[in-house]
């Protein structure tokens, strides 16, 4: 058995970078959806709402983005994780979550890990910067779901034997 080679800090990076912009894009697009779909009464060209009316909608929508980025979130790392232990930027890295007794992943712990992004992000992202200097490249959420990123092997190349 061939020892599991640990996902950096770096590398790490580069997935979370690729899949926060496919999440920018995906959040923005349920956004618009409830904001078509809440009926807000958005101001127009034609009247001047109130200054406080304003406020109350900017509140609103805020609010709202939020709902929707965090509902994405959730969604999109829970189901990737879950499936394959890979998000996209994770396929692109060459990447992979799986539990540290080296079994897939499960939805459960998908999800579980998802929630400790929240924790690894509250202190100031201590949590994600704790996988530069862990020996097992493990951040606070890969701790509290149990899990590790590896890298997977390149495949062979061809050593000029073809069938």
């Amino acid at each position: 058995m061939t020892p599991l080679l640990y996902g950096g800090f770096w590398r790490r990076l580069a997935a979370f970078a690729i899949d926060k912009a496919l999440l920018y894009g995906v959040s923005l697009f349920l956004f618009l959806v409830l904001v078509l779909a809440g009926g807000f009464d958005l101001p127009s060209p034609r009247r001047s709402p109130a200054p406080d009316a304003i406020e109350t909608l900017i509140r609103g929508l805020t609010g709202l983005y939020l709902f929707a980025s965090t509902l994405a979130s959730a969604a999109y790392f829970t189901y990737f994780h879950g499936l394959t232990g890979q998000t996209p930027g994770k396929m692109a890295m060459k990447l992979q979550v799986i539990q540290i007794s080296g079994e897939r992943m499960t939805f459960g712990l998908a999800f579980l890990r998802w929630v400790g992004y929240i924790l690894s992000g509250i202190f100031l992202y201590l949590g994600f910067l704790w996988i530069a200097w862990d020996g097992r490249k493990q951040g606070w959420h890969d701790k509290i779901a149990g899990t590790v990123v590896v890298r997977l092997p390149s495949p062979p190349t061809g050593t000029g034997t073809h069938a």
